[in-house]
């Protein structure tokens, strides 16, 4: 009997010593891309995947940051045709041209030379540019005129500037997620910038992953009126409350430059976050339909119902306003 009970009590001590996977949340921040990281996992194990990660953020940024004269992304803007372009410049490139067509245009990496022009203004003022200089510009824009063929970029016109900031982040937060889904891991959350994707879930507290919509704060501070679980998907928010300019009168705009005219546009959108397969699609998403304004957003939606959006908007009397399309979830 006594035995018996010395075998119980043993192996309830090994039983409750033995180490589950929920006891382990392993997180890691850091920099990265101009802005910070987060990676976080369940696991038995408590492991140091650091340098893991920042090897992956050097690979992306040799590949693709603008920032960085020796990326080949700069070298090749710097007129460099010798440049053999990587799979991950690859990736972002072909995405960039599916979205660039669905889009008509809208969407377009070599924009940046026109929203660099308009940024002049001293104190977030807009100050008109010549329509020559305008004109000049627009030449060298527009993702037609680029191409890939063998693992090299030929541009049609030699001043055209490529940047891939509006799909770069959720590219690396998928390159991240594929890092984590290699070793086994079946529950994370990786965020970088604000862009977000995660699957399974927080087994220490037992519950879905949760994150939150940035409310359009113009006073730079943040707040969350929307939070909701995050279930096998990715989240990518694109803001104009954050960097606009105004006019002599008084009327906003968020650094959105009109492809076809080359000028900036209004608009009453303040906020688009978008649910997709993918932190990449999702991050170019939400950057064009900030870009077409509500109602064109709207038709476009239409056409593609993968796509769960949630729009913060002013109504006409200035009123802050949502929309939820495509079933972005209430919470």
């Amino acid at each position: 009997m006594i035995r018996n009970l010395l075998i119980y009590c043993l192996l309830v001590c090994l039983l409750s010593c033995k180490k589950t996977p929920e006891q382990y949340l392993n997180y890691t921040s850091g920099d990265a891309f101009g802005t910070t990281f987060s990676v976080q996992f369940i696991d038995k194990n408590e492991i140091d995947l650091s340098a893991s990660y920042d090897s992956i953020i050097n690979v992306i940024n040799t590949s693709m940051s603008t920032y960085q004269n020796d990326s080949d992304i700069s070298k090749i803007n710097f007129g460099d045709i010798t440049v053999s372009v990587d799979n991950h410049f690859k990736n972002v490139f072909n995405t960039s041209k599916r979205i660039y067509k669905e889009t008509e245009g809208v969407f377009d990496p070599t924009v940046g030379v026109l929203v660099n022009a308009w940024d002049f203004g001293p104190e977030g003022k807009i100050v008109a540019l010549d329509s020559l200089k305008i004109a000049s510009l627009l030449i060298s824009v527009g993702l037609d005129k680029v191409t890939l063929r063998d693992n090299k970029i030929i541009k049609q016109h030699p001043k055209t500037f490529i940047d891939f900031n509006a799909l770069a982040k959720g590219y690396a937060v998928d390159v991240f997620t594929e890092f984590l889904e290699a070793k086994n891991f079946e529950n994370y959350l990786v965020e970088i910038g604000g862009e977000i994707r995660g699957k399974g879930s927080n087994l220490i507290k037992v519950k879905p992953w949760k994150i939150g919509v940035e409310d359009p704060n113009f006073d730079q501070t943040q707040s969350y009126s929307k939070v909701l679980s995050l279930k096998n998907e990715a989240m990518a928010t694109s803001g104009s409350y954050r960097k606009f300019k105004l006019d002599e009168n008084g009327n906003r705009y968020a650094h959105i430059i009109d492809t076809k005219t080359g000028y900036p546009h209004k608009s009453n959108l303040l906020s688009v976050s978008i649910l997709a397969k993918t932190c990449m699609e999702a991050d170019a998403y939400a950057t064009a339909l900030m870009s077409m304004g509500l109602e064109r957003s709207k038709q476009f939606l239409n056409k593609h119902p993968e796509l769960k959006v949630y729009f913060i908007y002013e109504d006409d009397k200035k009123e802050l306003k949502t929309l939820t399309l495509n079933g972005f979830p209430d919470n």
